[in-house]
Order: structure tokens, then sequence, then C-alpha cells
């Protein structure tokens, strides 16, 4: 491996190896910080291909560091395994459940991090025989799904010494992302009251769900008055058991999202005063905990522009008419809100975008785009330049977070997907190395706006990084 080429050449040539580990992962679908088999799975395979790895970073169970080479540049590709719950799905175009109300891979994780690892290989592969320094650098993080397993990380040191982090995400199109996504905190609201008999002694009773009920309704009074950016979103974890019984305890968890920090803070601190004035109102006592939370992704436009060329180079992904009929299957049960997108952000024609699979290479929407979503891969993005790929894995209308798209993850159209993704990050990095120039000038704008913006971690040191013990290590 002397050549660019050869880097997508050996990515052809090993495909397999890397669609089973994904297809492994798919069928083992593991929740936040509960990543066992698939945490293990790669590390192992990475160790065995010379990677020198590192086990619970950031404190956390499952997360590893893997590297190989010496010196300078440091490149890293970003992994991550975690799934979604409920989402069970068989890999057919309607949905059916494996095990009704088990996990599935409804962000295609699993493809995610197998399509960073096999990037990372195969960038190995080519400094290896080909005589150029650096270190490569693979990380498996745990717990994207709303555990922000990298930011803890990131607060132990692990990405100080990064000079360029790529990352991908599963998606309806190809583009190199240069838009942003909303910082979140996550919070645990519980309510603790009086149990009574609610009709012979309602009055000695001191109800924790009216207290939460208050809480949800003041929350929703609030979305008034708050600027656009803004997301307030909650689920009812308890709310008592049995109508006829004061419930003594009430627990919410809520998600509270916003483009930049300062905002994010303002308007956590009005709904944490909410909680507190709803416990007022009930006579009882509320306990505020928070879990987890990310910053905005800052992407790199001069890394998006670079893989934005290498897809150019490469053409788009060719799907099969079976593999588009499949797909269309899956979006007869979803509506329009991904085509209206792809016309009114992206651009792209209407009869384009009308299409099942969308192998098209597209360039990256407005800069100041911001997907109401989060990631942990924000904060990750704030220690060295990053670019965020997207690739076409599933069908364009359906929904993130959806049996639409587990679906598609043990197919030939996510496997497509994925090792196009792997093609295009090894390229990226490997021009890096070709043109240091490049890498200078990726740097220069992090460097301006980290001036201007300094990170800071939004998790703080006391709140514990969420581990457990790792049973097949």
């Amino acid at each position: 491996m002397r050549t660019k080429q050869d880097i997508a050449d050996w990515l052809d040539e090993h495909e397999r190896r890397f669609t089973r580990m994904s297809d492994e992962i798919w069928d083992n679908p593991e929740l936040q910080f509960l990543e066992f088999k698939a945490s293990k799975l790669q590390a192992d395979f990475l160790e065995a291909e010379g990677f020198r790895v590192t086990w619970d970073i950031g404190g956390l169970s499952t997360a590893f560091a893997a590297e190989w080479g010496a010196g300078k540049p440091v490149i890293a590709f970003a992994g991550e395994y975690d799934a979604l719950p409920g989402l069970s799905q068989k890999d057919q175009n309607t949905p059916d459940p494996i095990s009704a109300g088990a996990a599935g891979h409804g962000c295609g994780h699993n493809l995610l991090g197998t399509g960073c690892l096999a990037a990372a290989v195969a960038l190995k592969e080519w400094l290896g025989s080909s005589g150029h320094s650096g270190t490569v650098r693979y990380y498996g993080c745990p717990a994207e799904e709303g555990g922000s397993g990298k930011v803890f990380m990131g607060r132990a040191g692990a990405f100080d010494d990064l000079d360029a982090t790529f990352n991908w995400h599963p998606w309806y199109i190809n583009s190199a992302m240069k838009g942003s996504l909303l910082s979140v905190n996550r919070y645990y609201f519980r309510f603790h009251g009086q149990t009574a008999h609610a009709a012979a002694d309602p009055h000695s009773g001191r109800s924790a769900l009216d207290a939460l009920e208050l809480m949800n309704i003041g929350v929703n009074y609030l979305r008034e008055h708050v600027t656009d950016d803004v997301r307030l979103h909650y689920s009812i974890l308890s709310g008592g058991l049995a109508p006829n019984v004061v419930p003594d305890y009430a627990e919410s968890y809520y998600y509270v999202r916003a483009i930049e920090p300062d905002t994010l803070e303002d308007v956590s601190r009005r709904v944490i005063r909410i909680a507190k004035g709803a416990a007022m109102m009930t006579d009882t006592q509320v306990e505020i905990v928070y879990k987890s939370g990310s910053t905005r992704v800052l992407s790199n436009e001069v890394l998006a522009d670079l893989q934005y060329d290498v897809m150019r180079e490469l053409g788009g992904i060719d799907f099969s008419a079976e593999e588009q009929a499949y797909a269309a299957a899956i979006n007869q049960r979803f509506g329009d809100a991904n085509v209206k997108t792809l016309v009114n952000r992206y651009g792209v024609d209407p009869q384009t975008a009308e299409r099942a699979l969308i192998g098209d290479v597209f360039p990256s929407c407005d800069k100041d785009f911001v997907s109401p979503g989060s990631s942990d891969m924000g904060d990750m993005s704030w220690y060295a330049p990053c670019s965020m790929l997207q690739t076409a894995t599933w069908a364009s209308r359906a929904a993130a977070h959806s049996w639409g798209v587990v679906a598609t993850g043990r197919t030939s159209i996510g496997h497509k997907g994925m090792m196009y993704a792997a093609k295009v990050m090894a390229l990226a990095a490997a021009q890096l190395i070709l043109s240091p120039e490049i890498l200078e000038r990726a740097q220069a704008e992090f460097r301006a706006v980290i001036e201007r913006s300094p990170y800071k971690c939004p998790i703080p040191d006391d709140v514990p990084a969420p581990s457990h013990e790792h049973p097949l290590r």
C-alpha cells in the first residue's frame, strides 16, 4: 500500500471482515455503558492488528483507546457502538421486532463504530507500507445516546494530544457536515411526598405526582419565552402505582437543549426553578440529579471540504434495483420530513429527493445550519479539528431512532454506506499526512475559534463516570 488508491482497494479486499463485525454488533444490541460485547470485539480485533489497547478511558469500563505508530500527527477516529431501547427490529422492510421491547441499533452505531475502526486499520496499513510517520488512534466510545461518554473521556485528558479527528454518522445522503448540533443538559427530577389513602385520608397525603405534573406544566409555559433554538422534552419514569394511593415518589427525565452553552445554562436554571416551585406548591421535596451533557459541534470547514473532495473523487454509492425496492417499502411507512430537508436545506432537486436510496454526493448544507439533535462528538470537536461525515445507510424517508433505520443496518445498504465512509475518512486522513499544509490550515481555523470561545466541559468534576465491571475482560 503505497498510494492513496491502495487504501480504497485494501478496504474493498477486507470488506467482509468489517461487515461481519458490524453484523455481530447489530445482532447483540447493548445500551449505554453496557456495551461489553461490542467493546471487547473491537478491542480484540485491533490488538490482533498490532494496536496498543488501553481500557477504562475516562473511568468508563466500556471505553478504550487503540493506538498504532508514533509521533506526529496524531489522527483519531471516534467510534460508537451503543444501541437504543425499545427498537428491536428484524432485518426486513416491515416493522417487526426480534424481541418486543428489546434494544436495537436505531441510529446505526453498529455501522458507525465499525466504519471508524475500518478507517483506522486502513490508515495504519498505509502508514506501515508507505514509510510515512504518524500515530493512528481509534477510540471505542460508549454511551453516545444520552450518556455523553466522550465528555467523560475528554474530561480525563484522553483527547489532549490530538491533531485531527474523524467521525461519521449513518444517514440518508452523503455529505460532509459543516453545520452543528445543539448543546444539551440532562436531568432527573425526583419528587418525594407523603403517601396516604387517596379517598379516606387525602388531606394527609402530599402527592409527588402532583409536583411532577405542575413542573411539566410550568416547563410547557416556558416554551413561549425561549429562543427558537431551545428544545425541551421529557419522559415520566415513575408516577405512582395505584390511583387510590397518594404517590410519595415521582420521577421525570429531562433534556434541555440550546445552541450556545450560555443559553443552555440560562434555560436549565429556569427549568430547575420551575421544579423547585412545583415542590413548594405541593409541599413536597425535589431531588435534582444532573446526569450528563454535551456541547454543540464545532465543525472544521477545512476538513469538511477535504472529505467532500474525496467523495467527489470516489463518486457516490451505487445502490441496486433490489436495494431501492427494499428501501421503497420502508419509505411507505414514513412521512416526507427528510424530503423537505433535502430540498430546503441541501438544495437537492425534488426528483432526486424522492428516490428511496440516494447515493449521490452533496455539498454540506450551510455552515450556520444547526440540527436539533445533540451528540457528545460536539465535545470531542473542541479538542482538535474535527469533521463529521454523513453517508447513506438507510431509506430516504426513514426517521432516525426508528425501526426503519434498524431494518437496513444489517443489509447490503448499510454495509455499502459504512465502507464508503471508511474509505472517505481514511483517504482524507492520508491526505493530511501527504499535505501537512492542509492540516495546518485546519488547525489555524480551529485555534481561531477556540481563542474566541474557550471550551468548558459541561459535566462538573464531582459527577462520577458511570462504571460497571466488564464481565468479558
